[in-house]
């Protein structure tokens, strides 16, 4: 033992402290170990490959690429294999240039590889921001490489840069010397000046897919001679969200949890998640409207362990299987799901409406953020659950009118002496097929037949002469027999400021032929009799007496129309139908209501839905 330090001393044979190996090897994570180091070992980039294997073989390379892409999916990877194609070459083999096929380590691969190769230079630009690290950059551009190709400048997390150490880079690279090429990196392009982008080659590397991430992560588990369960799978690439490091990184940290086994407990023990079945179960309960079981299941799955939110988000995301599923059925060939996940999620594909997902949907993604801002978790989750329950359970308005009518025509007509009886209502119309009933049965004006022409007699002319053309007519002068007219005239003529004015601001008084009186609504301009004159004047080319008036008048146009609105309003909450919606459906008023036309007059059940002619029924919006 040393004396000054404590620490036991390196001698063999000491009790308690055995020496260490001689030569032990520093572990290296999954994520470093396994990274790619060639074109064909990025997974879910074929695009960005096939577009550099082109333009390597038709001598087409750019003086700077922009790699950009969410965290994880190889911009720093991809940015040092491009630099080692760039590089790379074979001794004892005659130079090919630029290459995509790389079959062994070159001379420069194994350097740029490990980052210490000097003609591949890298900069991590969120600690280099300034000018004075862009300026060391130009300063030594002008120096060709030293062994390599090319010298290549990789610029990782570029957006971090400074204004100035942008336009610092402005000219070097739009016209950068030729044995000089950038490679620059980034997650947040918007972050980066248009001029610089427009004088890169820009790829957007894409997050990889559920099955290729899946297939990735077995193939590395067979390698590392670990046993692996697809639950335990489909919970890493769930997590990851597309992102290969993330992946890996999950992978190396369930291989330690579970001691060199991986089930799907032990990484949801170690995500903290809660299992998928009990999920399914929870939404079941859910949809079935049972919150006695749904509270028991979010219980027992708290007590296990599982987040308030994390089992929202899960039952969020179920959703959003099973509306996938009822669309678009193909979504069941996912190599991520589980077989209790596919066969119950297309029961409840069958079962559920799109409607119903949809509600659920969005009290889902309400629910989610106020549960993880609540004090309490638990108690938002539950409430959060009643929710959901509650408009699991509750009929659609279609559904609950149907209901309606049923139980009037079940009840006694002297069951309820307050409600006037009503005659049954009609079926409702199937307009899938086609458009509005009211449109197709609306008449069709047919165009006016012109005038005929009355033509000369042979008393007027002699038979040898031409026979007189008659002069055109000149077009009639509107007639203004009432208030409304000159509105509309005001509107045929584009004066919104008159015909806004004459709505808002006139209570009228008398209206006769040449003459028109009214009183000014408070706040109306003091010129507006002297302008309706000039306009009158100017669109019938007659002058009419325009003047004001003290007496009250009538009430304005735009008053008027707010009265009949909210009078419409009353009726239809009087009408025994809305009523009864109204008390089904909480929450729920009545926003709009539409006069029906004479000759296509839609049921009463059509007006609450809203069905028919587009311009009919009454509209009912539902905010519980």
């Amino acid at each position: 033992m040393d004396a000054t330090t404590g620490t036991p001393d390196d001698e063999p044979g000491l009790p308690g402290f055995p020496a260490p190996p001689a030569a032990a090897t520093p572990y290296r994570v999954l994520a470093r170990k396994y990274r790619p180091t060639n074109f064909g070992d990025l997974i879910g980039q074929d695009a960005m490959v096939r577009t550099l294997a082109n333009g390597f073989a038709a001598n087409r390379i750019p003086q700077a690429w922009m790699l950009t892409g969410v965290r994880g999916v190889g911009k720093t990877t991809t940015a040092r294999i491009l630099a080692r194609g760039l590089n790379y070459a074979r001794a004892g083999h005659p130079d090919t240039g630029p290459t995509v096929s790389m079959p062994e380590l070159g001379l420069h691969c194994a350097a740029i590889m490990e980052s210490r190769h000097m003609d591949v230079l890298e900069m991590d630009a969120a600690s280099h921001t300034g000018i004075d690290d862009v300026r060391a950059i130009i300063d030594g551009i002008r120096y060709g490489p030293v062994s390599a190709r090319y010298k290549v400048y990789i610029v990782d997390e570029v957006h971090m840069l400074s204004e100035k150490a942008f336009n610092a880079f402005l000219k070097t690279l739009e016209e950068p010397p030729p044995h000089a090429k950038f490679v620059f990196a980034t997650t947040e392009i918007r972050k980066v000046p248009v001029t610089i982008l427009s004088r890169c080659q820009r790829f957007d590397l894409r997050r990889v897919e559920a099955p290729t991430l899946h297939a990735h992560l077995a193939k590395v588990c067979a390698a590392e001679g670990v046993t692996v369960e697809d639950e335990a799978l489909g919970a890493i690439v769930r997590a990851a969200e597309g992102s290969v490091r993330d992946a890996l990184s999950l992978l190396d940290q369930a291989i330690a949890h579970g001691a060199g086994t991986i089930t799907g407990q032990s990484v949801r023990d170690m995500l903290g998640l809660a299992d998928r079945a009990r999920i399914l179960d929870l939404f079941e309960a859910v949809m079935r409207g049972s919150v006695p079981a749904a509270f028991a299941e979010l219980r027992a799955q708290y007590d296990s362990g599982a987040d308030p939110s994390v089992v929202l988000s899960d039952l969020a995301a179920f959703t959003h299987l099973v509306t996938r599923l009822k669309v678009v059925p193909e979504t069941a060939a996912d190599p991520t799901l589980s077989e209790t996940e596919r066969v119950r999620g297309a029961e409840f594909a069958d079962k559920l409406s799109i409607r119903a997902l949809s509600r659920a949907w969005q009290i889902l993604l309400k629910a989610i953020p106020e549960v993880q801002a609540a004090p309490r978790p638990l108690a938002a989750a539950e409430m959060a659950i009643v929710r959901l329950a509650y408009a699991a359970d509750l009929p659609t308005p279609d559904e609950a009118l149907r209901q309606l009518k049923a139980e009037a025509a079940e009840a006694p007509a002297d069951e309820n002496p307050a409600v006037p009886a009503r005659p049954p209502l009609p079926p409702i119309p199937d307009l899938r097929g086609g458009g509005s009933a009211a449109l197709a049965a609306a008449p069709r004006t047919a165009p006016a037949e012109p005038a005929a022409v009355a033509a000369p007699t042979a008393m007027s002319a002699p038979a040898s002469a031409p026979a007189p053309r008659p002069a055109p007519a000149a077009p009639p002068m509107p007639r203004l027999g009432r208030f409304e007219d000159l509105i509309a005239l005001a509107d045929a003529n584009r004066d919104i400021l008159l015909r806004t004015a004459l709505e808002r601001d006139v209570h009228l008084v008398r209206f006769e032929e040449g003459r028109i009186e009214f009183r000014l609504a408070p706040g109306g301009r003091p010129s507006l009799a002297n302008d309706i004159a000039a306009a009158i004047e100017r669109w019938i080319r007659r002058r009419w007496v325009v003047a004001l008036s003290k007496d009250e008048g009538a009430p304005t146009l735009d008053a008027a129309a707010r009265a009949a609105t909210e009078t419409r309003r009353e009726n239809a909450a009087a009408d025994p139908f809305v009523r009864e919606v109204l008390t089904r459906f909480p929450g729920a008023e009545i926003v709009d209501v539409r006069e029906t036309a004479p000759e296509a007059v839609p049921s009463a059940e059509q007006e609450i839905l809203g069905e028919g002619d587009a311009a009919h029924g009454d509209e009912i919006e539902d905010d519980a």
